[in-house]
């Protein structure tokens, strides 16, 4: 009797993962998308910043105008919360109110992290007290760590206000957010700014299969690294039949969508400029697909994230605007060819985001 036995999963190189990714991401070609779905479809944009989703979306959509974004988020159609990896994010309303129950159990966590300054504090009735008030009007940390420090004097402000941010899901409320205005972080719930109530938390898999159209093909560690949560592998497992599978160089076991995109590994890739905190570089455990060695931990200094610039597909260097220069600061030095891409594309970009207004494009010192 012959014992028959399954073909090994097929290997994806580096760039194979990198142009299938940045497919995903529509930083490969530009999109015709409307921002809403954009922000749909990549589950969700990093905001720990005011501009950065606008300059996300700039890198990924043709067409965009900031107005666009800052419309959606005027009319309560995206919102900016707190959801994954405890980081603020700009997410569409549907998004906001399905996202936010998958990742309490990640609240919880940083919640009981901050036990020890909560002794005494009955939370069931800190987060019916904060309801309140941020439901009577919006509210800024400081007051509510004002408010519920007069209820528990005992306990640490600080801890307070984030077990206010971890029991409950509050969004940041207009002007807050909106491009070309200011104004100070302001909170109520999503269920009273977007006017109704949030379902109960989806099914795993229904996010492993959006978290796999945006930033696929991708291991279990990498999903659990983009959401902040543990204990995925059973989701996965139950959609294997449902996905095809492939193997990282390093033998890592990678998933995917059967009809998803995967293009040739030598697809040309444009240069990009992208935000601080852009999640193309933070939704995998091994970031090695857009970050190459050689420059990881180049894009960060201590807790400050600086703008990035992709060439190629991947990381290259670093940008920012100072005064009336757009300044780039590449890795390594680029070719005579490259450098005339990345200065058409910043013309775009500046052209996009800050129309009539004359900017220098300069190349900075390479950083070592």
């Amino acid at each position: 009797m012959t014992k028959t036995t399954s073909a090994p999963a097929p290997v994806l190189g580096t760039r194979a993962l990198n142009r299938a990714t940045l497919e995903r991401q529509l930083l490969l070609r530009r999109s015709p998308s409307t921002a809403a779905a954009a922000v749909r479809h990549l589950v969700g944009l990093q905001a720990q910043n005011v501009r950065p989703p606008y300059y996300a979306l700039a890198a990924r959509l043709d067409g965009f105008t900031p107005e666009a974004l800052s419309e959606l988020m005027a009319d309560r159609e995206v919102v900016r919360i707190v959801t994954l990896r405890s980081t603020i994010h700009t997410h569409t309303a549907d998004g906001c109110l399905t996202l936010r129950p998958l990742v309490q159990p990640a609240r919880d966590r940083e919640l009981a992290a901050f036990r020890t300054g909560l002794t005494g504090v009955d939370l069931d009735r800190l987060a019916a007290l904060v309801r309140e008030l941020v439901e009577d009007e919006p509210r800024t940390m400081a007051q509510l760590r004002a408010a519920l420090g007069a209820e528990w004097p005992d306990a640490d402000p600080q801890s307070l206000a984030v077990a206010a941010r971890c029991r409950l899901p509050l969004v940041q409320v207009t002007p807050r957010g909106l491009w070309g205005r200011s104004g100070q972080v302001a909170l109520t719930t999503a269920e009273h700014w977007l006017g109704r109530p949030a379902g109960p938390a989806p099914e795993p898999e229904t996010v492993v299969l959006r978290y796999l159209a945006a930033f696929g093909p991708a291991s279990v560690k990498d999903m659990q690294t983009w959401a902040g949560l543990t204990r995925l592998r059973e989701a996965f497992e139950r959609l294997r039949s449902r996905l095809v599978t492939f193997r990282a160089e390093d033998g890592t076991e990678l998933f995917d969508l059967p009809d998803a995109p995967r293009p040739d590994p030598d697809t040309p890739a444009p240069p990009r400029f992208l935000p601080e905190f852009d999640n193309l570089l933070l939704s995998h455990a091994d970031r090695t697909r857009i970050v190459p060695p050689a420059h990881r931990g180049r894009h960060w200094q201590g807790n400050q994230a600086y703008r990035t610039l992709l060439v190629d597909g991947f990381l290259a260097g670093v940008w920012k605007l100072d005064g009336q220069a757009l300044v780039v600061e590449p890795f390594d030095p680029l070719t005579r060819r490259a450098r005339g891409e990345v200065v058409e594309e910043a013309g775009r970009m500046l052209a996009v985001m800050h129309p009539g207004t004359s900017y220098d494009i300069r190349f900075g010192t390479v950083r070592a």
